[in-house]
This record gives structure tokens, C-alpha cells and sequence, in this order.
């Protein structure tokens, strides 16, 4: 049987690898919030936001991320046993640009101890998603497809 082409899905290890990345630098956010170090937390939040950003509009397949896993990671790999759709994780991006916003909103308008918050959330659903595999935003995805508040790209509902 032959490989699955890129076409066809990602390889489901890849958004697991960023979200490695991204509960690594979510986790050092948090500290600095918490020992006071407000200007470097908030700009790193923003530019862990930044990337959640491109993640949701250009796809996880043209992220930094997914660059990196193709290019250094997957060559050493064996073959992913199956493929996954990329509009899970893809909306996914979405949530955490939606959470850390959020956070880096409300830190501007004045509201204490939001960035150590937003980034302990977003941490969260980042840490579930590399050490256990449970992505939060996909599961939400399938929710919302579920209850056809939104449809499946590529696929068409009679």
C-alpha cells in the first residue's frame, strides 16, 4: 500500500511536536507573569499569539512548526500509521489565538493577573495535547461540526 500523499492529511505527531514547543514557552510566560516580569510575559504571550494566528489563517501545514517537524523530525520517523484531517487543529489555532487575545486585551485595559491566566489556559490545553495527544480546540471543532455550527471543509451536507 502506498504512502499517504500530504494531500491526503498531516501526520497526526506533527501538531503534537508544536504543541511541545508551545506548552515549553507558554510554561516560561506563566513564570514571568507570576515574578512580576510583566513587559517580557506580555510580549511573549504575543508572540505565542502571533503564532496561533498564523497557525488559524495560513493552516498548521504552513507553520513554523510544521516546517520544522517536516524538515528535521518526520525524515527520522517512520511513516505515520494513518493521516488526520488538518481542519481540527487548524481551528484549534484559532482557540488559543482567541485565549491569549483575550488575555493580552484585558492586560491592556487593566485587569490584574490576566496574562498569568491566559497563559496558564492556554498551557493547558498545549500540555494535554503533546504529552496525552487530547487537543481541546479539535474536540471543540467535532462539537460545533456535531451541532452543524460549522461545516467540514471540503465536505458538503444535502
Amino acid at each position: 500500500m502506498p504512502a499517504p500523499s500530504d494531500s491526503a492529511g498531516i501526520d497526526p505527531r506533527s501538531p503534537r511536536f508544536g504543541a511541545g514547543i508551545t506548552a515549553v514557552l507558554l510554561l516560561i510566560d506563566v513564570f514571568l507573569a507570576l515574578v512580576g516580569a510583566t513587559t517580557a510575559a506580555f510580549f511573549l504571550l504575543l508572540a505565542i499569539a502571533l503564532l496561533f494566528a498564523w497557525g488559524a489563517f495560513a493552516g498548521i501545514q504552513r507553520h513554523p512548526y510544521g516546517w520544522l517537524f517536516r524538515t528535521v523530525i518526520r525524515p527520522r520517523l517512520a511513516p505515520p500509521a494513518e493521516r488526520e484531517d488538518p481542519a481540527p487543529p487548524t481551528f484549534a489555532q484559532g482557540v488559543g489565538l482567541f485565549v491569549t487575545g483575550i488575555g493580552l486585551v484585558l492586560h491592556l485595559v487593566g485587569v490584574p493577573f490576566v496574562l498569568p491566566i491566559a497563559a496558564s489556559l492556554a498551557f493547558i490545553a498545549a500540555f494535554l495535547n503533546s504529552v496525552f495527544g487530547y487537543c481541546l480546540g479539535c474536540q471543540i471543532y467535532l462539537l460545533l461540526v456535531r451541532a452543524r455550527v460549522i461545516r467540514r471543509r471540503g465536505t458538503t451536507t444535502a
